[in-house]
């Protein structure tokens, strides 16, 4: 088989990629067209269900002038997105959808009633203990499941409305129950506030009845000891008399200590002014008297007679002398007047100290009263604060209960149905359109990518990326024949598989000259063979047995082991056997079969019906399904397959890949090529490859077979000999058998 050794960078044939959906176009459009019949199918026979919405706008219907007195608009409740949603919670509470069901007999309903009406299948599930008895479970409650399983209530977003959704069988009951819940649950709301409206009068009652009892019992207390049990008398401003007085007396007090201590002041600088003989002008409480005034004029008019006197009459005129004894009798006369008003204000400064003694004394008194006053004063705000709590909060619920009375008939609810759910005159399911035309391009989507990753895994899509080092491949035949042509011209096919081979196939097949410059050795031991007889005889090649072989590729580290077998199908044996040598030492080994009868796998498989590598290049299957294992040992082999030999060398651009993909896995790939020449081992030949040439015995046809490939550039050439080793069909003694 005519193959090229596989570089790493690999790429993705799009043109291959997608050319295996038009391979494939039959079976894509037949798995399409069974499910979009059963999606019809099932469209068709579907029960349909009907759906019908009612919708609720939740707002505050509480008018301006029905509203409590008090109330403002910051005391009304805010409706925001958790009070829609709680809203949401109570339409679809249990209390709600059980009296529905009540009201509408939804029991009674096979829809809504598993019990009712059982099929078949189901009867035989609870008989065999598969399913649970619907009879079991309590009626109300198969009935409320089965409701909230076609329920949905739901807030509608950025608003203050609430969508009630029910879907049914029966077109008038999906448009009946939305309508009958919205119904329900705006009786719910007006009968919470019934009940709250009457708890509210009943409260308020017997708590008026009891607070008008207890004002009356607190005024009571505030007159009884305002009046009886103590002296609180009320004065001017509202204030107690005693403390009234207290605040007068003090005010007297205090104007005669004023007075006492200017009178004390006046006399004592008249006695100054008298001791020291000095004016007493400068004292206005002796100007101000009226006998010290004409007393002074008449001084004053004596004064000037004596002046008029004096320049007519001498000092010793006895008219002089008199007027001058009267002046010092006036003298004397004003002292003593002076003298009377200094008495007089120490009269005026005793009576004032009198006065100021008894204010004291009546100010004393007066203190202790107020005081006294003052305690009972506290108790009695108490008391009539008291009695002014009870009395406003009397008057608050009697304000109430008057609200509450008046308002027994008017209970505005806060919701309101302004869409209310008609019955549909279609079904919301099946659509038959949609679901047909969803199944068939769903179906048809499905299979293209299933089928594109089929074959993108398989790796039939993948080519060598445009920077890689690849050689020219070029299509070639499995060789069909059992010993290799030797002829120099073509020969005529001897087998119909020969005759429908290429031309430009069977030239690859040709052997070539052997070169000039072949060594001399193997010339003279090719010739030595030509003269012997066919015997079975050890050859002077050197060869090797299989044991060393399989040595000489695990001391190596060999990943690929080319065998090319000059003499046909029972040479092939020695890959087998270095194949199973090697897989006894522990490694991972995968042979490969490129022999045109399948020589080499045939006795690892006990059959050649395998699906091997024809099948993985001609897109049939995929490494999983030609790699198998072996009968007598754990190696593993790829056959040459079932598929036409022709179209899969149209893929053979693959085999490169294919050889780097099986040495990444294995720690070593043999390659059974048969009796292939040089140039078609070239291109099987990568990093860390041996080649061997199996031969049965040194005969003209192994000498030059292996001259050439000498002279073709494999100067490492290792020849084995399987002879001396039992049939690979046959177990070997002593090692493991794998079924």
């Amino acid at each position: 088989m005519s193959v090229q050794s596989a570089a790493a960078d690999v790429d993705v044939d799009l043109r291959q990629l997608f050319a295996s959906l038009a391979r494939n176009w039959l079976r894509i459009l037949v798995v399409t067209l069974i499910v979009t019949g059963l999606a019809f199918a099932f469209a068709w026979l579907a029960t349909p269900h009907y759906k019908a919405t009612t919708q609720l706008k939740i707002q505050l219907n509480e008018s301006a002038y029905t509203r409590p007195a008090g109330n403002n608009e910051d005391d009304r409740p805010v409706l925001d997105a958790e009070g829609v949603a709680t809203e949401v919670q109570v339409i679809s509470s249990s209390d709600i959808l059980n009296k529905v069901a009540r009201d509408l007999n939804l029991g009674e309903k096979p829809e809504f009633n598993d019990a009712l009406d059982m099929s078949p299948v189901s009867w035989l599930l609870v008989t065999a203990g598969l399913k649970s008895d619907p009879a079991e479970i309590p009626l109300d409650e198969r009935v409320l499941q089965k409701m909230r399983d076609k329920l949905n209530v739901y807030g509608v977003e950025k608003t203050r409305a609430i969508a009630v959704e029910f879907s049914s069988e029966d077109p008038e009951l999906a448009a009946k129950i939305p309508n009958e819940i919205a119904r329900a649950y705006l009786a719910y709301q007006a009968d919470a506030k019934t009940k709250s409206n009457a708890a509210a009068t009943a409260f308020l009652g017997p708590e008026i009845d009891e607070l008008q009892k207890q004002v009356r019992d607190a005024e009571a207390k505030v007159a009884a000891f305002r009046s009886a049990q103590s002296d609180l008398l009320m004065g001017g401003n509202n204030s107690v008399l005693a403390t009234q007085q207290l605040s007068e007396l003090s005010t007297e007090l205090s104007r005669v200590r004023a007075n006492r201590a200017s009178a004390e002041a006046t006399a004592e600088r008249v006695r100054q002014a008298l001791q020291a003989g000095g004016s007493l002008d400068a004292v206005p409480e002796v100007l101000s008297s009226d006998l010290i005034q004409r007393l002074r004029e008449r001084q004053i008019e004596l004064r000037t007679n004596i002046a008029d006197l004096s320049t007519t009459l001498l000092d010793n005129h006895p008219r002089l002398r008199a007027m001058r004894s009267q002046l010092a009798d006036l003298d004397g006369q004003i002292r003593n007047e002076a003298q009377k008003v200094m008495r007089g204000l120490l009269t005026q400064a005793q009576t004032a100290q009198a006065r100021e003694n008894q204010l004291m004394s009546d100010v004393n008194k007066l203190k202790a009263a107020s005081s006294r006053a003052g305690e009972e004063q506290v108790q009695l705000d108490a008391l009539q604060r008291e009695a002014n709590v009870r009395r406003q909060q009397l008057e608050s619920y009697m304000a109430s209960f008057r609200e509450v009375s008046s308002r027994k008939n008017y209970l505005p609810v806060d919701a309101s149905v302004f869409s209310e759910a008609r019955v549909p005159s279609e079904p919301y399911f099946p659509k038959l359109v949609p679901i047909v035309g969803a199944a068939f391009v769903g179906s048809l989507l499905l299979m293209s990518i299933i089928t594109l990753l089929q074959e993108l895994f398989s790796g039939r899509a993948m080519r060598p990326a445009p920077g890689a080092r690849f050689e020219r491949i070029e299509q070639v035949a499995m060789p069909v024949a059992s010993a290799p042509v030797v002829e120099p011209e073509p020969v005529a096919a001897k087998t119909e598989e020969a005759e429908d081979r290429p031309a430009d196939m069977e030239h690859e097949l040709e052997p070539k000259a052997v070169p000039e410059s072949a060594p001399a050795a193997l010339e003279e031991a090719a010739a030595a063979a030509a003269d012997a007889e066919p015997e079975p005889v050890r050859s002077s090649l050197g060869e090797i047995d299989v044991e060393k072989a399989a040595e000489k590729l695990i001391a190596s580290g060999a990943a690929r082991a080319i065998f090319v077998s000059p003499e046909g199908d029972e040479a092939a044996a020695s890959a087998v056997l270095v194949a199973r040598e090697v897989s006894d030492a522990g490694l991972r080994v995968l042979l490969l079969d490129l022999t045109a009868s399948g020589a080499a796998s045939r006795p690892m498989l006990d059959s050649g019906l395998f699906p091997g590598i024809t099948n993985l290049l001609a897109s049939e299957a995929q490494f999983s399904d030609v790699i198998h294992a072996d009968l007598y040992s754990d190696c593993h082999v790829i056959p040459v397959g079932t598929a036409d030999p022709v179209r899969a060398m149209r893929a053979a651009d693959r085999l490169p890949i294919i050889m780097q993909s099986l040495t990444t896995a294995y720690d070593l790939v043999i390659v059974e090529c048969g009796p292939a020449d040089a140039h078609s081992i070239s291109r099987l030949v990568g990093d860390s490859t041996e080649v061997f040439l199996s031969m049965l015995q040194a005969d003209d046809e192994v000498a030059q077979a292996a001259v050439k490939l000498i002279a073709s550039g494999y100067p490492d050439l290792t020849l084995v000999t399987p002879i001396g080793h039992e049939t690979p069909g046959n177990p070997v003694p002593g090692r493991r058998s794998a079924a």
